[in-house]
């Protein structure tokens, strides 16, 4: 059987953001996994990804902390209240506030890991820490801060 990630268990109307929707085509599609206390995300850039010849668009890295880290938020409160993966839908997290440092140029033709953690878990906002690596280096580091998404979020928007 193979593993599903959090993305897996979005509700499938909602599952179309351009960096983790699993039913957007054109988009990342990442996939985050619990390694232990820690997420794991893996994600292979491509040459239409590149800043400079060699290296990843700073774009692609702040979107991949983002995703990655709302998908840390949202299954840390869906673990923290007993929920499990399979047996229920992970309510999905939106971003409150992304903050990315750049600490070395991404090259573009390594596999980067993202490794997020919680920070803070506090009523509806989830905090997360996110390193990215590629070839076992660290080149960025951010925190997202996340709310659970409002429940007429999307009716604003009909």
């Amino acid at each position: 059987m193979t593993r599903k990630a959090v993305q897996d268990y979005y509700p499938d109307d909602i599952a179309i953001c351009y960096g983790c929707g699993k039913s957007n085509k054109h988009g990342y599609q990442i996939k985050t996994y619990w390694e232990g206390e820690e997420t794991v995300c893996r994600f292979q850039p491509q040459p239409y990804h590149t800043a400079f010849p060699g290296y990843v668009y700073g774009g692609l890295i702040a979107s991949l902390i983002d995703c990655h880290g709302t998908a840390t938020a949202a299954s840390a409160k869906h673990r923290e209240e007993g929920k499990s993966l399979g047996a229920d839908t992970v309510e999905r997290f939106v971003t409150v506030s992304l903050h990315v440092d750049y600490v070395a140029p991404t090259p573009i033709d390594a596999s980067l890991e993202l490794r997020g953690q919680v920070k803070e878990s506090k009523g509806r906002k989830v905090v997360a820490s996110v390193t990215l690596s590629a070839e076992g280096k660290e080149t960025a580091r951010g925190e997202v801060v996340a709310l659970r998404m409002p429940e007429d979020f999307l009716s604003r928007h009909e």
